[in-house]
């Protein structure tokens, strides 16, 4: 049994994989991406794709600049015979735990979940605007280095960072990518120039094209598919106050709300898998989280190495629940974020079984 399960059914991440992520592939389609994912996913576990109860995919139809874009990658999963089937307009992470509350439901005992994002053929900058607020921000266009700029100056004011401090974040994180085939960015890489005062070029995600799946199984279905399931104990989201003028950006309490929930706070947890696309947004979610200088923060490089929007928070928890597959952690926090300067803030515990 899972450490400190509290919920109906015992629900557990039983196989991940992930694209290569690139700076580019303008050969590939968002359905070729997809697809050799999906492939990989589901022969970790032997099964078939009619035999998954429940799909979920996360995608943003700004990014592929067409509407319903996910409806030709679902065409590549295959809907006939009629599948059940849902969408989130949101990282993966989010569209993972729909498909959590669907099992809970009893509807389904295994879903499939995935998610992609090809940001090369446009400005990521200028799409990610559209997430805020119509009226009074968005027609200014301030853009996602901006804003995360002005919550890297706040921490910088308020004494909790230095901008030395920062560039160790993101060294640190690619080093740790070198051991990640499918990192974008590896080993040493210069800080570089200001991109916006005070982050330098180090200090902010590549951008890039990628994709993720995990396959979500429940109880002795989950043992049977895996030799030691990822159990989700502790789940939860939670956001922030949508206008930045009335948040605190140097803290992040929908994140230490949400990790409440989770049980993050019930017992150590080794290992972290963050959403920090920025490196000061490590600072802001170490201190909402709580984590000490024991605990091992992003051992895949994180969002720093490789940041398909869309597949980059889905990505966190599948690389804390393969730690888990593999023996290399017992009980992990992943986190997901979305939106400017961590708006939106998803945390999940997973455990593995006691040896």
């Amino acid at each position: 049994m899972p450490r400190t399960s509290r919920h109906a059914r015992d629900v557990a991440v039983v196989a991940f994989a992930q694209s290569d992520h690139r700076r580019r592939t303008d050969e590939l389609s968002e359905v070729e991406i997809v697809m050799p994912v999906l492939h990989q996913v589901l022969a970790q576990t032997g099964l078939k794709a009619k035999e998954i109860g429940f799909t979920c995919s996360g995608s943003s139809d700004y990014l592929a600049g067409r509407a319903f874009s996910f409806t030709m990658t679902l065409d590549g999963v295959g809907a006939w015979p009629p599948i059940s089937e849902s969408h989130v307009e949101m990282d993966g992470a989010w569209a993972l735990y729909e498909a959590w509350v669907k099992i809970q439901t009893g509807e389904a005992d295994t879903a499939l979940v995935y998610a992609y994002g090809k940001s090369s053929p446009g400005s990521v900058r200028d799409v990610l605007t559209r997430q805020l607020d119509p009226y009074y921000l968005a027609p200014l266009w301030p853009d996602s280095v901006a804003l995360a700029a002005l919550q890297a100056q706040a921490l910088i004011d308020a004494g909790e960072t230095d901008e030395g401090a920062l560039a160790a974040v993101g060294a640190r994180s690619r080093a740790a990518a070198e051991a990640n085939p499918h990192a974008q960015l590896t080993g040493a890489v210069p800080q570089g120039d200001y991109q916006v005062r005070p982050l330098r070029t180090g200090d902010c995600p590549p951008i890039g094209d990628g994709a993720a799946a995990v396959i979500l199984a429940a109880g002795d279905t989950a043992r049977r598919l895996t030799a030691r399931p990822a159990w989700i104990t502790g789940i939860d989201h939670r956001i922030e106050a949508h206008g930045l003028g009335l948040r605190d950006l140097t803290d992040s309490p929908s994140t230490r709300i949400a990790a409440e929930r989770a049980g993050v706070f019930e017992a150590p947890v080794d290992t972290a898998e963050l959403h920090a696309p920025f490196s000061s947004q490590e600072v802001v979610l170490r201190k909402a989280l709580g984590l000490g200088a024991d605990v091992v923060v992003n051992p895949s490089g994180g969002a720093l190495a490789a940041n398909p929007v869309m597949a980059a928070g889905l990505i966190r928890i599948g690389e804390a629940a393969a730690r888990i597959h593999r023996g290399e952690s017992d009980r992990a926090v992943a986190h997901a974020t979305s939106g400017p300067c961590l708006q939106q803030n998803l945390v999940a515990v997973l455990e593995g079984d006691r040896a």
